[in-house]
């Protein structure tokens, strides 16, 4: 991550480990620092057609490349509060792009955007 998670600019390696077996949830797992880890998940699990513009990101990390995309995995930032998992909520307008072929991650922040940051996961 070229450019760190926001509002951790200085943290640039980061692991996906996963949460435990057939878990939708993930750890994003700081490298600089191994006490910062935020929960993140696939915001098609939540809302199936999660849409985001990607040409900025892909313009802007020189990903262009071919034009495809399918090396391509998109993430959302997961908020549980303490104790409250039932008021668990997604970030859908800061969600992570991760390119598998370059190795690479940017969290992008979608402006003009239909969705908010802090989307219920769970219906009451």
């Amino acid at each position: 991550m070229p450019f760190g998670m926001l509002g951790f600019p200085d943290k640039k390696k980061f692991i996906i480990l996963q949460h435990r077996e057939n878990s939708p949830f993930f750890w994003y797992q700081s490298v600089d620092d191994p006490a910062l880890a935020f929960v993140i998940t696939s915001p098609f699990l939540f809302k199936p057609d999660y849409k985001i513009d990607l040409k900025d990101a892909l313009k802007e990390m020189s990903w262009n490349g071919d034009g495809k995309t399918d090396h391509l995995e998109i993430y959302i930032v997961v908020n549980i509060p303490n104790g409250l998992p039932e008021k668990m909520t997604g970030n859908f307008i800061g969600p992570i792009l991760l390119n598998n072929k370059v190795r690479q991650a940017v969290q992008v922040v979608i402006s003009d955007s239909p969705y908010i940051h802090n989307f219920p996961l769970l219906s009451e």
